[in-house]
């Protein structure tokens, strides 16, 4: 077993109540100059992180991949990527996060591979109803030679979840032959979890991860692994989930807890317990309960802050039945806004109130300007619903750069673009690389600091949000994301809050067990302090000012220590 697991605390429950930092590895720092941030940049930055105040850092994919999807098709789960180092760089990176008492969570991937696996190479030199090919799902297709798609499934990049190859071997080498299942991008074909062998590989595969010291691990698209592939294949002609009885074709199916239980299992023979938490995009309640059951993965996503508006009602109904759900499933809640799969929160925030996924969509294809977005009143609120947030129980999900305020870089000239949706939908959904630009760091070094000619280009406004010039200055995004986190830390208590305003009302007013109270302005207008409330027990605002005590500015939360 590595070194680098006796570094850390033995806190099995330090999960709970963590304020854990998302890196997008090719994106954060670049040691080598090579325009690709990798595993060095991140232990260079490790002090910076230190001082901003997290307990744990989750790093998205650093497998070697082609980067069809951004990492997220993966070659080989037990490597990292050698464009971003080696196993050596890993194992000093978690060694210094340990050292600073900053946990680490590997991401794993685990409904498909990369068309480059060694498993998919070897299902493509096979036979059909080879061994080899039984690790995916491979089928004839329909039509009198096959020509068709086994079925109506969409991919969730646009196309059809089908492709069909050319065979190489048996009777009919040389011809078009089987079709494969990717419910995502082609080069990422889906494993079959039903072959036992697959079960086996991931089980060595998180005991790998775990033995080099990880802390825990985020699992994306936990809700997909187990499908209906009894033949003839039932319709899905949506990717939405439309039934919540475990009986979905593709999503949510019951049999996938058994699959997570045996994870649990290999996660439980470390001490302490190696922690998990779910990827989930499941609408009912109830069914998302099971993903964070703590015989299951112990901890699922909700995404209800990320998707809801900037409005009083809805942040308050969202909490009191996470809060529910959480206590229901014996984990502790999520929060989070923003992440690498959507656009960054101070721009959502920035769009005129009802924009949906549509609008959303057409203002990144428009570069940014239709409709124009009012910036400052973004940021304001997305401040305000950051504090909002940090002060509630459960756990904290932050994406690097939204403690500089970064928004959402809009106007990436198509010829840069490299999300896999821009190219399957026929250039009509621009994609995600918006929300990855690489980090600026120091505004007066080449290429703000990155370290290189970064991979996507930034915008000349990235110099007035790095890290160099807001470090220090008072009322900077940075500093108070800071503040928040060093407060967190001491005020942070139980798992539990208490309503003090009446639902509907602009002015959101909770307080947990040890009297921490959090007063946030949803609305435009100042909103006077609640009586009894002392001026002088104002620690924090979201605000850049809090020069007027009396009142809670517009869009700006509060926080009153006990």
């Amino acid at each position: 077993m590595n070194e680098n697991v006796s570094t850390t605390a033995l806190d099995a429950n330090w999960w709970r109540q963590a304020a854990v930092y998302q890196i997008y590895p090719r994106s954060f720092a670049d040691s080598n100059g090579d325009g690709m941030g990798d595993i060095s940049g991140v232990t260079s930055r490790i002090g910076y992180l230190s001082e901003l105040g997290i307990d744990a850092i989750w790093l998205s994919p650093f497998y070697p991949s082609a980067l069809a999807d951004g990492g997220y098709d993966v070659d080989d789960y037990r490597n990292v990527d050698p464009r971003l180092g080696n196993l050596d760089d890993f194992d000093a990176m978690v060694g210094a996060a340990h050292a600073a008492n900053i946990k680490v969570i590997a991401d794993v991937v685990p409904n498909h591979s990369s068309n480059r696996h060694e498993w998919f190479k070897a299902a493509l030199a096979a036979a059909p109803g080879s061994p080899e090919r039984a690790r995916y799902h491979f089928f004839d297709g329909l039509g009198e030679n096959g020509e068709l798609p086994p079925s109506d499934w969409p991919s969730h990049f646009g196309g059809p979840a089908w492709t069909r190859v050319t065979e190489v071997a048996g009777e009919n080498a040389g011809k078009p032959g089987q079709w494969y299942l990717h419910l995502f991008a082609s080069e990422q074909p889906d494993l079959n979890w039903d072959n036992p062998e697959v079960r086996e590989d991931f089980h060595a595969t998180l005991r790998f991860w775990a033995d080099r010291g990880v802390d825990g691990f985020r699992v994306d698209v936990a809700h997909a692994l187990v499908k209906d592939m009894k033949l003839p294949l039932r319709s899905k002609p949506s990717l939405e989930i439309k039934v919540d009885d475990g009986t979905d074709v593709l999503f949510d199916r019951d049999e996938v807890h058994e699959i997570y239980a045996g994870w649990r299992s290999v996660l439980n023979e470390y001490d302490p317990p190696r922690t998990a938490v779910a990827e989930a995009w499941v609408p009912f309640t109830h069914r998302r309960l099971r993903y964070a059951h703590p015989t299951g993965l112990g901890q699922a996503f909700n995404f209800d802050l990320l998707q809801a508006p900037f409005d009083a009602t809805a942040f308050r109904d969202i909490v009191t039945r996470c809060l529910a759900e959480a206590e229901a499933s014996g984990a502790s809640s999520t929060w989070v806004f923003s992440n690498h799969d959507v656009i960054r929160h101070p721009s959502r925030y920035a769009l005129p109130d009802g924009t949906d996924q549509a609008g959303l969509e057409s203002w990144l294809l428009s570069g940014g300007s239709t409709p124009a977005p009012g910036t400052e009143r973004g940021l304001r609120r997305a401040r305000a619903a950051t504090a909002f947030m940090l002060g509630l129980p459960g756990s904290a999900y932050l994406y690097q750069g939204e403690e500089l305020g970064l928004l959402e870089v809009a106007d990436l000239p198509a010829e840069s673009l490299q999300d896999p949706t821009w190219f399957r939908t026929g250039n009509k959904v621009k994609g995600r690389d918006g929300c990855r630009v690489p980090l600026p760091w120091d505004s007066a070094a080449t290429d703000f600091g990155f370290g290189g000619s970064p991979w996507l280009p930034q915008p000349e406004w990235f110099a007035d949000h790095s890290a160099a010039t807001q470090a220090g200055v008072p009322g900077s995004t940075l500093e108070f994301y800071r503040e928040a986190l060093a407060l967190r830390r001491t005020l942070q208590t139980g798992e539990s809050l208490s309503w003090v305003s009446e639902p509907g009302e602009a002015l959101t007013h909770y307080v947990r067990p040890n009297g921490w109270a959090v007063l946030a302005n949803f609305g435009d207008a100042p909103q006077e302090l609640p009586a009894g409330i002392d001026p002088a027990r104002i620690v924090l605002s979201s605000g850049t000012s809090a020069s007027v005590l009396a009142q809670v500015p517009g869009e700006t939360t509060f926080w009153i220590a006990p």
